[in-house]
């Protein structure tokens, strides 16, 4: 892989970023803080979306940052003339960089970028899993972008099992994050508890991501049953096919009103300062946002070693690291429910390290720099 070389200004560049949709999920958090990182350089941005129906909750969040949003629909099944018509698109706005994230997008994204003359970029968030047909694909699409781009060491080494792209073309790039809008907030935490009729003196455990059987709150709720409390209490934020299943398994617990199931939130940074604790219970995981945002907010992290989590969680000193395993989960959120002077004090040392390692403005400078390397109008100096 090779290192990224740093080019400190850049002349106004047309770049567009294509998603899967405008849902609340860690790719379209990355787009999102992303484009504002890259408008702040005075760079021109579009995001698509190749999702039908509505827009999605992150497209209200696009248009309040001032960034351009357009949707075109994917049919069902192979859309054969999707690229065509995201070329057409790419040409009305006369793209310079296509930046394409996941899979979907790189399947349509990377021949239509082709297709007008742009620097095709892909980023992979996570491991993908797909059948045969479909990672073929995903293969025939990668050969034609300039840059395959892993979040993580872990990503990169599943491209690389995966023969994702072609090794010359892999590069590394964490994510970053505007981690401004996350801090421990004492009010905050006091009016969430009161709205969710928590007491001030309950140890709470709060868990926030799509629920599916990847993020595996299932096993959460399991590895929590024995303890939960009048003040032990679970907090769920997030919505998905797991939810129904969830459910079930909360509702056939001794006191279910000890877990609170929010659904999907859009003001997870008012949350997060209600939670004593973070816990990621996930099968799969790239390298997901959410941990630094519970970070920044002063929280310690109980999460399974799986994927980039490992990259993120410094083992003893800012959580806690554990197998995909209801019983080592259990453990280790007992051990910090005991401890609470310890878990203060890794969660202040969570906080300066998401501070000082998960940038927003570190993620934007790398991308720029790549960028530059296939893009003349990114390549070209300002001054």
């Amino acid at each position: 892989m090779a290192a990224l070389a740093a080019v400190p200004r850049y002349h106004v560049a047309v770049i567009v970023q294509v998603l899967s949709s405008f849902g609340v999920g860690g790719q379209e958090r990355v787009a999102l803080d992303l484009s504002i990182g890259l408008r702040a350089r005075g760079h021109d941005l579009t995001v698509i979306s190749l999702a039908g129906g509505d827009d999605g909750p992150l497209a209200e969040e696009f248009a309040a940052a001032g960034i351009a949003t357009v949707t075109i629909g994917r049919r069902d099944g192979l859309d054969p003339l999707l690229t065509a018509r995201l070329a057409l698109q790419l040409r009305r706005l006369r793209a310079d960089v296509v930046h394409t994230h996941n899979p979907v997008p790189l399947i349509y994204g990377a021949p239509a970028a082709r297709l007008v003359g742009a620097a095709a970029i892909h980023t992979k968030h996570g491991r993908n899993p797909g059948g045969r047909a479909h990672l073929l694909l995903r293969q025939q699409a990668a050969r034609l972008v300039h840059a395959f781009v892993a979040v993580s060491g872990v990503t990169a080494a599943q491209a690389r099992e995966q023969q994702d792209c072609a090794p010359g073309k892999l590069h590394v790039i964490p994510n970053g994050i505007r981690l401004e809008r996350f801090t421990p907030d004492a009010r905050a935490r006091a009016a969430v508890r009161a709205e969710l009729g928590i007491p001030d003196d309950a140890w709470v455990v709060g868990t926030v991501g799509r629920m599916d059987e990847f993020k595996n709150q299932v096993m959460l709720v399991r590895a929590m049953s024995g303890s939960l409390s009048r003040r032990h209490r679970l907090v769920i934020v997030g919505d998905g096919p797991a939810r129904p299943a969830v459910e079930a398994l909360v509702a056939g617990l001794a006191e279910p009103g000890y877990v609170h199931l929010l659904g999907r939130r859009m003001d997870v940074d008012r949350l997060m300062p209600a939670f004593d604790v973070f816990a990621l219970p996930s099968r799969s995981e790239g390298l997901p946002l959410v941990l630094p945002e519970a970070m920044a907010s002063g929280l310690p992290v109980v999460a399974t070693e799986v994927g980039g989590v490992p990259a993120v969680i410094d083992e003893g000193a800012t959580g806690l690291l554990v197998p995909v395993d209801e019983v080592a989960l259990a453990d280790a959120l007992g051990q910090l429910a005991t401890d609470p002077a310890r878990a203060r004090s890794m969660g202040k040392r969570a906080r300066i390290a998401a501070l000082s390692r998960f940038s927003a403005t570190r993620m934007v400078d790398d991308y720029l720099s790549l960028y530059a390397r296939f893009a003349p109008a990114v390549a070209r100096k300002v001054g």
